[in-house]
């Protein structure tokens, strides 16, 4: 399982999926989320805006399991 650290409160889940490297740009992740299974500590999950904050558990379908940590 990847850490991916963030530096603010929280992150959304579309800038997790570029930070994450699962995506190019931001622009990509609503077409990315409707074509991809992710979930969100173990629920589906397919909202770009999703508040992602630290200790969530993010596992995305062709590109690995992350933990959102409080860098």
């Amino acid at each position: 399982m990847k850490t991916i650290a963030i530096h603010t409160e929280y992150i959304t889940l579309g800038q997790f999926l570029k930070l994450a490297d699962c995506i190019a740009t931001g622009g990509h992740a609503k077409f990315f989320l409707q074509e991809t299974a992710v979930f969100v500590n173990g629920e589906p999950e397919n909202r770009r805006g999703r508040k992602l904050v630290a200790q969530d558990r993010v596992k995305v379908e062709g590109c690995g399991e992350f933990q959102v940590v409080q860098g």
